[in-house]
Order: C-alpha cells, then sequence, then structure tokens
C-alpha cells in the first residue's frame, strides 16, 4: 500500500505570519527553519513513497527547494491544510493509497506517530479519515490551561467514542476537569496530533463541502468532516517520553527549542 506525505505550508498565518521560515536553534546550534524541521521529521517515517511540501507561497518553496524536499504549487485560495492536500492533489505526477498530511508546524511529530496512523488505516479500510491522540502528560495539559488563561489559542484537544471515532475537537481543554495534575496522574485530556490521514475519495469530498458553522467558530479544519457525516477516526499514540507540542504562537518557539 502506498503512502505520501503532503506537507501544507503557508506564509499568512493568521496568528502568525511568515511561520513556516521561523528559525529553530536545538541543542546542537544549528538554526534551520520551521518547515525544514517538519520536513525533516516526516523523511524520518518509514515506508513512505515520496514527501512533498505544498505552498503558494514563493518564499516557501525557495526555502524548501535549497534544502532538498520537492515542492508542490497550490492555489492561493487554499483556506487550511487539507484544502492545501486535496489541491495537490491536483498536480501530483504520482498517486497513492494513503496521503497524509504532516502540518507545517509540527516539528516535534515522531515519525512512530505516522506509522501508528498509517498501521491503523491499512488494518481498516473502512477508515476514510484518521488522525492521532495523545493523552496529555501535566506539563502539557498545564500549558493547554496556561494558554487558554492568557487568552492564547494554543494545541488542539480531542474527545472520541468507544469505538475510537471522534466525537469533537476543540481549542478549549475538553473534557472540562476543573482539576490541577500532578505527575503519575492519568489525564483524562487527548492532545490532537496535527496529521491526519485520508483515502483520496475523502480529501476530494472534502473539497465540495462548504465552510459549516463549527469549522468557522473553532478554526478546526477536521470538523468539516463531522459536520458533513464523515468520521474520523482517532488513533491512541504513545508518546514514549517525547515531548509533542506546535508551533502556534511566538510563546512556543522557547518551549519548541528546548527539546529539539
Amino acid at each position: 500500500m502506498k503512502t505520501i506525505i503532503l506537507i501544507p505550508a503557508r506564509y499568512a498565518s493568521t496568528r502568525y505570519p511568515g511561520k513556516p521560515l521561523v528559525m529553530l536553534t536545538g541543542k546542537d546550534g544549528v538554526p534551520k527553519s520551521l518547515i525544514q524541521r517538519s520536513w525533516e521529521a516526516a523523511k524520518g517515517v518509514v515506508d513512505v513513497a515520496s514527501v512533498y511540501v505544498c505552498t503558494d507561497d514563493d518564499r516557501i518553496k525557495d526555502a524548501a527547494e535549497a534544502f532538498g524536499a520537492s515542492v508542490i504549487m497550490t492555489a492561493e485560495s487554499c483556506a487550511n491544510g487539507t484544502e492545501r492536500c486535496a489541491d495537490a492533489l491536483q498536480h501530483l505526477s504520482e498517486s497513492a493509497d494513503l496521503y497524509i498530511n504532516l502540518q507545517g508546524d509540527a516539528p516535534l511529530t515522531p515519525a512512530w506517530f505516522v506509522e501508528d496512523l498509517i498501521r491503523a488505516m491499512k488494518a481498516d479500510p473502512s477508515v476514510q479519515m484518521a488522525t492521532p491522540v495523545l493523552r496529555c502528560d501535566a506539563q502539557t495539559h498545564a500549558n493547554f490551561v496556561e494558554d487558554r488563561l492568557n487568552g492564547r489559542v494554543g494545541g488542539t484537544t480531542a474527545v472520541f467514542d468507544k469505538n475510537l471515532n471522534a466525537l469533537y475537537f476543540s481549542k478549549e481543554v475538553i473534557p472540562y476537569t476543573g482539576k490541577t495534575f500532578g505527575e503519575g496522574d492519568t489525564i483524562p485530556v487527548f492532545h490532537h496530533v496535527g496529521v491526519y490521514g485520508y483515502r483520496e475519495q475523502a480529501l476530494k469530498s472534502y473539497s465540495s463541502w462548504p465552510v459549516g458553522p463549527l469549522e468557522t467558530w473553532e478554526g478546526l479544519e477536521q470538523l468539516r468532516f463531522l459536520e458533513n457525516g464523515m468520521p474520523i477516526r482517532c488513533v491512541e499514540v504513545d508518546g514514549r517520553g517525547r515531548v509533542f507540542w506546535e508551533l502556534n504562537n511566538p510563546v512556543d518557539v522557547a518551549r519548541i527549542e528546548q527539546v529539539i
């Protein structure tokens, strides 16, 4: 079963303009752009046929090609990463059974998150769309709560049913607990990992649907699937002690640099 990873990246981010080209310096002292670190994360995934950066911006295109990435230029009208991945299908010179959207702001995504997602979709051909979820540790939960208390939109949380099909995704911390957790506590809050797996028909269907009210209010692209009755399979992944966090706001640069 052939898999292609698509990395959607746009320069004109509402919350953080120019985000893909923000430089992140790891413990080795080497500065690399956010998009390069996300591409390197994608290249670390096993059994993937190709990896493409998908953008509408020449600055991102030039930077990506400079570090060796293959680039697909997509329409400026793409409002989110899923729309950009769907648009990229029209320009791909190859086809696949699975398309993985590894968003360009998630350089801390471990390869096994994506590999577990691919494995789950291969195991159940009925699943048209899937996404990983990670049970929060105490520090991640505290980061979520801190962001909301300070009026920042940080990561996304997910709730799902007993069959692991998503019930809802939110930028609020759900489910509400009203508790402060410590290390070792089992926390009932799941961090939605910004990776999606689609079969081709799911991507094509997405492009044909109008934007719904939930997607508009939350600003979460995946809610369009739920609003149109397409189930999203949540795949629980194990952090294995690794910290996972996306770059959503300038304050996240320091959080990510501490890890890399």
